[in-house]
């Protein structure tokens, strides 16, 4: 089929075929750069903690009173929960992954060196805290009960011997055995040592990406101001009954506190992920509502340069052309639109992309992400004018002896 023709035609509807042109390249940029974000977001949203979420919850107790003997509490509750039906295991914790709130430090593989060579989340733990979390230990062994101790919060002071998660560990000491390697949480005091490493182990901040999976283990708990935060472990199928089975056992044992925030770590994982998911949910409408938005737009303008050239098909049908000769014509046309309008809409996708990284910190979109979306806009325009095209093709060669 000859393009000239096609392509005069068009010159003559300039400011048509620069409209839905436009619309076109805009729709290319949002869609592609917008898929991206879904795509990070459900990544994200995907990551594995590396604990046990489906079975697990956790639950703070807050003491009050000056006879609260927060010791004696923490021992007495551990006691207690260890020996409840539907437990497998229990532990102090100071917090969760996910959580969004946590403590963390900066590693030094020296005393002498001015910055840290990886920020780590801390979780301190006892000696049943890898099975109350379901972390798989691959390397190296657990806590010993002789190497837990209290922390106060007013007094500095690390244990020496450690575990930490494995990309901890290879940041640490790439392609070396970390069992036994020596760091410090505190240059001021002495080095800790590895004794183990778990396969992963998430941070409480699920949206850092610079402390997302360092994790480190300390076998210490926190003591004096009264409040204690248990992770509890359940048989599978009876987390939900447990949760409130515990709460009620800890008021029993001790009225003098408030037991309160008891949440599955799956409730954690999808409080934390809330915004990610209403922004993947509000793109997702964005995206479908542009994509109807450009297929109506090309029906509309292709139904109306139909309706202005009925006499003119007339006149070629009845010097010859056939429906299909018709059909190809508006295919065409339509085509030549398109990919005017990606061709533009590919320089501002990956504009707007670049743009998102210097502004945002964004990830760098992946040069397929545009083709393919060229591919999806050049099939969808052409559905699109499909139905105005095959009316086109309809119109009789007896138009052509019509007045307008």
């Amino acid at each position: 089929m000859e393009i000239r023709p096609i392509v005069s035609a068009l010159m003559r509807s300039k400011i048509s075929l620069v409209l839905i042109g436009l619309q076109i390249a805009l729709t290319l940029a949002i869609v592609c750069n917008s898929l991206f974000i879904i795509s990070e977001r459900l990544a994200l949203m995907q990551r594995p903690s590396g604990m046990n979420e489906a079975d697990t919850f956790s639950l703070s107790s807050i003491g009050f009173g000056a006879n609260f003997d927060h010791r004696a509490s923490i021992a007495e509750d551990l006691a207690a929960l260890r020996t409840l039906p539907g437990v497998v295991d229990a532990t102090v914790i100071n917090t969760v992954p996910l959580s969004n709130g946590g403590w963390s430090e900066g590693i030094a593989l020296t005393q002498e060196q001015k910055t840290s060579t990886a920020p780590t989340a801390i979780y301190f733990v006892d000696e049943h805290g890898l099975n109350t979390l379901g972390a798989k230990l691959v390397a190296g062994r657990n806590f010993r009960a002789d190497e837990f101790s209290e922390r106060d919060r007013n007094v500095q002071g690390w244990p020496p011997g450690v575990i930490i998660s494995k990309p901890l560990a290879e940041k640490l000491f790439p392609g070396e055995d970390p069992i036994g390697k020596q760091f410090y949480l505190d240059q001021l005091q002495p080095a800790n040592t590895v004794i183990g490493v778990v396969e992963q182990l998430q941070a409480p901040w699920a949206h850092s990406k610079r402390v997302a999976e360092f994790s480190t283990l300390v076998p210490q708990y926190l003591i004096g101001n009264n409040a204690s935060r248990y992770l509890i472990r359940a048989q599978p199928g009876s987390r939900d009954a447990l949760m409130k089975q515990v709460e009620a056992k800890l008021g029993e044992i001790n009225p003098s506190r408030i037991v309160r925030e008891a949440r599955s770590l799956q409730r954690v994982r999808a409080e934390s992920y809330a915004e990610d998911r209403a922004m993947a949910t509000i793109l997702v409408i964005v995206i479908l509502s542009l994509l109807t938005i450009t297929a109506l737009g090309i029906v509309g303008m292709a139904s109306f340069w139909v309706t202005q050239r009925t006499k003119q098909i007339g006149t070629r049908r009845a010097l010859g052309a056939t429906r299909g000769s018709i059909l190809r014509y508006f295919l065409t046309e339509n085509f030549l639109i398109t990919t005017l309008g990606l061709v533009v809409g590919a320089m501002l996708a990956y504009g707007f992309n670049a743009w998102l990284i210097k502004n945002y910190q964004a990830a760098s979109m992946p040069w397929y992400y545009v083709p393919v979306g060229c591919l999806c806009l050049w099939a969808l325009g052409q559905l699109a004018v499909l139905g105005p095209a095959r009316r086109a093709a309809r119109v009789p060669p007896a138009m052509a002896t019509r007045s307008v």
